[in-house]
């Protein structure tokens, strides 16, 4: 099975970080991707836009609360997580988010990059690979 997904867009607000009880961060935003498209019988262009609910853990939502903001265009590269719960009726709901794993900052907003100096190459931000191992002991 495959649960991977890549998507490109800019956050329509500026991130949200909570901490859950133990201690891990969770940065929360939300991504705006547009998908552009013509139709069978027309030489008219449509234009869809998609909202998507991302969040990120630990190392990468700590990166991602400090570098990100509202308008920024990414490469988001992660999963989807279907979230389900039950209402105090007992109705049964669900929700799908996607979980970051790795992301590319592709642009600023006009206005930031004039405060900031501008980069050549995107800056990549992902999770680092499980710290726990025991290969990694020098001893």
């Amino acid at each position: 099975m495959l649960n991977k997904v890549f998507l490109i867009g800019r956050l329509t607000r500026d991130p949200e970080i909570r901490f859950l009880p133990s201690g891990n961060q969770v940065t929360s935003f939300t991504l705006a991707v547009n998908r552009r498209y013509r139709t069978k019988n027309s030489e008219e262009w449509k234009e869809e836009t998609y909202y998507f609910d991302v969040e990120a853990f630990s190392y990468l939502a700590e990166r991602l609360g400090k570098q990100l903001n509202k308008g920024v265009q990414i490469v988001l590269e992660g999963h989807l997580r279907q979230d389900k719960w039950e209402t105090p009726s007992g109705e049964k709901r669900s929700k799908i988010k996607v979980v970051a794993e790795k992301v590319n900052i592709l642009s600023r907003p006009e206005k930031i990059e004039e405060l900031e100096e501008t980069s050549t190459e995107p800056e990549v931000i992902e999770e680092p690979e499980d710290l726990s191992s025991d290969e990694d002991i020098p001893f």
